[in-house]
């Protein structure tokens, strides 16, 4: 138990200063104090403090939801740094609003239906909805195997059902048009390795010159990298290179002859010594736009009438300005606009934007800057993200014959049944099946005729 102890101080007058023993025993001081009554209720409300973290006392779970949640559970849980990142976004947004000021031992299942009620009624997608229960309920059974509270709230509380969307195959003819629509060298590569590979992009943007046995044609996934934001990152950084990929396995498969020798010339042209990247980011700044033809705003009539219901002249600073019109002409006479102040050394022009890399490629850069570009280049019937090529790798594998096992081991899943599900996703793959039902309508057709 707690005390409080009298000394004098320099100025001849008493001091009193606050004692109370931590959770091992250990004396320590809660302040000094002018008189006794606040040294008192300094090393109370330390003892109360130090009561909250004690195993098997009730007065742990009399602590709020937010304090436990931001205090203990989530600067000592054990999970992966992209992990941390959206758990602590998905608890500032999603879970503290709802929960934050309840005591730990007054969160019940009503309140936790009740809290999947609201986000469903203002529109949170199922998943999300499906994550947040998973964060809150790892959250409970922490605190219940702690001992901090003795029911789980999650327990029995049912979520929105999450539908799964079925797999869209690409087929070979169409990653041909989308890969002859990439828009340089260096993309093809680093396309046409993932649809070999199957490859996950933490995997492929981390492949390396070693992990590429050439003799026999091996490769070797032993890492991966993941993009985070630099305070969850342990050293500050961009980019943290984990020392296995998803799986936590090492896995080795062989690669064509054709990807090995455009990915050894690769290495070759580009000097890459064994710990280089194979595929490195590039930033290549984009010249300002030159306007070739000078708008005439008398030949080009007037904009939309904007709220006001006002026109301007196409061409103009007040069109682009005030009327909102975002035509070429319009752009084109700002933009002329600007490069006049420009030359009189009235702006300074913004600089370009440089992406925090350390070597590595961006995902979202690659996606808006290149894949985006790209597929709506290609024209392609349904929409392919980058991660769909290690799905058609498998699909592909499959439909030409590949034992499952094998597909599994390539693609490091961590169950059989994973890799099932990419058994016939190509379009074709029901053609067998219809041509014999057409074969048994037609026999029958004949037969009554």
């Amino acid at each position: 138990m707690g005390y409080s102890r009298k000394r004098i101080g320099r100025n001849g007058k008493p001091r009193y200063t606050a004692y109370y023993f931590d959770i091992k025993g250990m004396e320590k001081s809660a302040g000094t104090f002018s008189n006794k009554k606040d040294a008192d209720a300094a090393w109370q409300k330390a003892e109360a403090k130090v009561s909250e973290g004690r195993a098997g006392d009730p007065k742990r779970g009399r602590q709020p939801f937010e304090r436990y949640v931001l205090e203990v559970w989530l600067p000592n849980h054990e999970m992966e740094a992209t992990t941390r990142e959206k758990y602590t976004y998905a608890i500032h947004k999603h879970l503290i609003p709802e929960f934050g000021n309840l005591r730990m031992i007054d969160i019940l299942p009503e309140h936790v239906r009740q809290w999947v009620a609201i986000m469903k009624k203002n529109g949170v997608s199922p998943v999300t909805i499906k994550s947040n229960m998973v964060i809150l309920s790892a959250i409970f059974t922490t605190a219940l195997h702690d001992q901090v509270t003795y029911l789980h709230p999650c327990k029995g509380v049912k979520t929105p059902p999450v539908v799964p969307k079925p797999l869209t195959i690409i087929t070979p003819e169409q990653f041909n048009t989308l890969y002859m629509a990439l828009p340089d060298s260096d993309s093809r590569l680093l396309v046409e390795t993932a649809i070999e590979t199957g490859l996950r992009w933490g995997e492929l943007t981390e492949l390396r010159v070693k992990d590429l046995e050439v003799r026999s044609r091996i490769l070797t996934v032993s890492r991966a990298v993941v993009e985070v934001n630099p305070k969850f990152h342990p050293k500050g950084e961009r980019f943290l290179i984990k020392p296995y990929p998803k799986d936590k396995e090492f896995r080795r498969f062989k690669l064509t002859a054709q990807i090995v020798l455009k990915l050894q010339a690769h290495a070759q042209t580009e000097k890459l010594g064994r710990d280089d990247l194979f595929f490195r980011w590039r930033q290549n700044p984009t010249p300002r736009s030159q306007v070739r033809v000078v708008p005439d705003p008398d030949k080009l009539g007037f904009t939309e009438p904007n709220a006001a219901g006002r026109s301007y002249k196409h061409g103009t600073r007040t069109a682009y300005t005030t009327g909102k019109c975002r035509c070429e002409h319009c752009r084109a006479g700002f933009a002329i606009y600007r490069a006049e102040r420009r030359a009189l050394g009235k702006d300074n022009p913004r600089q370009p934007r440089n992406r925090d890399t350390d070597g590595h490629i961006p995902a979202d850069w690659f996606r808006r800057q290149v894949w985006q570009k790209t597929l709506a280049k290609a024209d392609l019937e349904s929409t392919v993200r980058i991660h769909d090529l290690r799905h058609a790798h498998a699909s592909w594998l499959l439909s030409g014959g590949a034992d499952l096992q094998v597909v599994k081991e390539r693609l490091g899943h961590g169950s059989i049944k994973t890799t099932e599900k990419y058994l016939h996703t190509l379009d074709d793959a029901d053609e067998t099946a219809l041509d014999a039902f057409t074969k048994i309508r037609n026999r029958n057709a004949r037969r009554s005729s």
